[in-house]
């Protein structure tokens, strides 16, 4: 018979300063229900029903300035108001012993026609995304980021570290993957430049380390983590020689003493699909120094063999943690799992597809 002890993915692990009574997260997941870009009220039953003692969640992507506006009704954490109403969500996960990091952001070229206000988004590029956006309809050609606009850039990043701690999060994750703004310099598919932020792999890292080393200095190495996505082709980021990219990245992050790197599975080409491959995180794993993290389609099966092996400390659930509030109780149980509804990932419900997914045990679902 199983016990928790048992289980791999339900042992206790201790992340820099943080103890985590399991090693399952909540992956930062979009879902588009903060109106006017401020978090609201529901989302503290949202957070606090995938709430554990001692479990980590990240917080949907928080944009980091009104430049950064990736899809509608997403939070913000460049405002007062919006420090101010992430506070009372962040302190009911505080009060059930979660531990919450904050996931900032910048979507650069991928900004929707409908919060453009008339002007381009800005990028590492001025070539336009060639995929649809969530309507449908084509994404706007962005605007190439001059040289003397990129230190504005990163000092958003840091005001946005500053609110998060403010707001009372444990910490921030730096969001470097799946195509948005530090993607966009990252990967050589999409960074056309010319400039010291482009061609070589040092210049393409150049924009991402200086935001890194940016929110470090502002709230200190132990509330950081990075998360990434080096062999992902999303919003048309892909990459030459995926492997060396990361593996810069990773030895770079070690002399900032990041507390955690999140590393998105190679077999996740996009955000919608696996696919069959060889290529994998293990030389990243073996090199990076802090916090090593996998998500990417994920079950309980090789979550377990993963962490048993070796080949990460925590695993990342997104749609599966979405679908499941009581993932970790599941998990432990070997229960069934609740099948998600995509068609209800980016609605303005502040219920249907968000919190009325069923619990094991009907007392569980209030907070």
């Amino acid at each position: 018979m199983e016990t928790k002890q048992s289980i791999p993915l339900l042992t206790p692990y201790k992340m820099g300063p943080l103890n985590l009574s399991h090693r399952v997260l909540l992956a930062p997941l979009t879902r588009s229900r903060s109106y006017g870009n401020i978090p609201q009220p529901h989302a503290k039953l949202y957070y606090t029903q995938r709430t554990t003692p001692g479990g980590l969640l990240i917080s949907e992507s928080c944009v980091v300035s009104q430049t950064s506006l990736g899809y509608p009704d997403i939070p913000g954490i460049w405002t007062r108001e919006q420090v101010e109403a992430w506070k009372p969500i962040v302190d009911a996960v505080h009060s059930k012993g979660g531990i919450f990091f904050c996931q900032i952001w910048h979507g650069g070229r991928v900004f929707h026609q409908d919060q453009a206000n008339g002007e381009a988004p800005v990028s590492s590029t001025d070539k336009p995304l060639t995929c649809k956006n969530m309507y449908g309809g084509q994404f706007i050609p962005p605007r190439r980021l001059r040289t003397d606009e990129i230190p504005a850039i990163v000092n958003d990043f840091r005001i946005a570290a500053r609110n998060a701690m403010e707001a009372g999060f444990d910490g921030v994750e730096v969001h470097g993957a799946h195509g948005y703004l530090i993607d966009q310099f990252l990967k050589d598919k999409v960074n056309d430049r010319s400039d010291k932020y482009g061609g070589s792999i040092e210049n393409r890292c150049r924009f991402a380390l200086e935001v890194i080393e940016a929110v470090v200095s502002e709230i200190g190495s132990n509330h950081v983590g990075v998360r990434l996505s080096p062999f992902a082709d999303y919003m048309d980021s892909g990459d030459s020689n995926p492997e060396a990219l990361g593996l810069y990245l990773v030895e770079a992050m070690n002399t900032h003493g990041i507390l955690y790197c999140h590393m998105v599975e190679p077999r996740m080409k996009t955000l919608e699909e696996s696919f069959e491959c060889t290529e994998s995180l293990t030389l990243m794993r073996n090199t990076f120094k802090g916090t090593f993290i996998v998500a990417g389609g994920y079950s309980r099966d090789d979550g377990n063999k993963a962490v048993e092996e070796g080949r990460t400390d925590l695993v990342g659930y997104g749609r599966t943690f979405l679908a499941n509030p009581d993932l970790p109780r599941r998990l432990e149980l070997n229960a069934p799992l609740n099948k998600y509804d995509r068609s209800t990932f980016y609605t303005s419900d502040p219920v249907v597809g968000y919190t009325d997914y069923p619990f094991l045990e009907t007392t569980d679902t209030t907070s």
